[in-house]
């Protein structure tokens, strides 16, 4: 047995297909937009590239536009990435697909990356309240319910998300991870933690995708991981691109990583 099949969380009979996937879970962080294709983020051609280069995992961001097409794009406008300009909640499909990224790449729609890549599994970052219910309806056309997960930072949007059922594979939303980090802060004063349990905010999701450090905070330690894995549910950790800092947190025993240096993390 592997140091990796050692350190995989034990899973309940719910598992989700999203979890099936090559272990532990490496992602292209908004796809591959280094060396060929520096500053393609979030667009086909770097998804692409990706799966090429060997990527399973995927994570990407999408808003809906004005006539409520989810499209991939990471900001609210496409003035940093893109020559184009403007809200994307204010210009129709049509108009936000001419724009280029980089100059050379076009945003694409969400519908027709999953068609692209059917075989692949996508983490979808919810960007708006307006983009839930489009996203939705795509994953329903394509049945692609078992190779996504949606995340979000705002809880709102994740609980929205979540009313269509099991079928639906999310992550937490900031409010499960507060829950999950202060539970696992507690378990050192297990006295305190059942007083404290009716008010700590509930663990909403199945994944929890999280930055190592958040401002001064340490969120991913030995104690959050055990926290996590005893309940069945990975840990992720975003965005990692030192080799040094990939193989420091796969040895604590992390579940996967997501990485804007995809080359270096297939590398390692």
């Amino acid at each position: 047995m592997t140091e990796a099949e050692r350190a995989k969380p034990t899973t309940s009979g719910d598992r989700h297909p999203y979890l099936d996937g090559p272990y532990p879970r490496r992602y292209a962080h908004r796809g591959w937009h280094v060396g060929e294709l520096a500053g393609c983020e979030n667009t086909l051609a770097g998804f692409e590239l990706a799966v090429a280069n060997g990527f399973s995992y995927i994570e990407m961001d999408v808003h809906a536009s004005a006539d409520g097409v989810p499209m991939v794009h990471h900001d609210a406008t496409l003035d940093r990435t893109t020559d184009g300009s403007g809200p994307l909640a204010g210009l129709p499909a049509a108009v936000i697909e001419g724009a280029r990224v980089a100059g050379r790449e076009p945003v694409p729609r969400l519908e027709s990356v999953l068609a692209a890549l059917p075989e692949t599994r996508f983490t979808i970052e919810l960007k708006s309240d307006a983009v839930v219910l489009p996203t939705l309806a795509v994953l329903e056309r394509l049945a692609a319910w078992d190779r996504v997960c949606l995340g979000a930072f705002h809880e709102s949007r994740l609980r929205r998300a979540r009313a269509v059922g099991p079928r639906l594979f999310t992550s937490m939303g900031f409010e499960g991870v507060l829950g999950l980090r202060a539970r696992a802060w507690l378990d050192a004063a297990p006295s305190a933690r059942t007083a404290l349990e009716p008010v700590l905010p509930r663990i909403g999701g199945r994944l929890a995708q999280i930055p190592r450090h958040f401002g001064p905070l340490t969120v991913v330690d030995d104690r959050l991981l055990t926290r996590a894995h005893d309940a069945g549910l990975e840990v992720h950790v975003w965005t990692v691109d030192e080799q040094a800092e990939m193989r420091a947190l796969l040895a604590m025993g992390v579940d996967g990583l997501l990485s804007d240096r995809p080359d270096l993390l297939i590398a390692l």
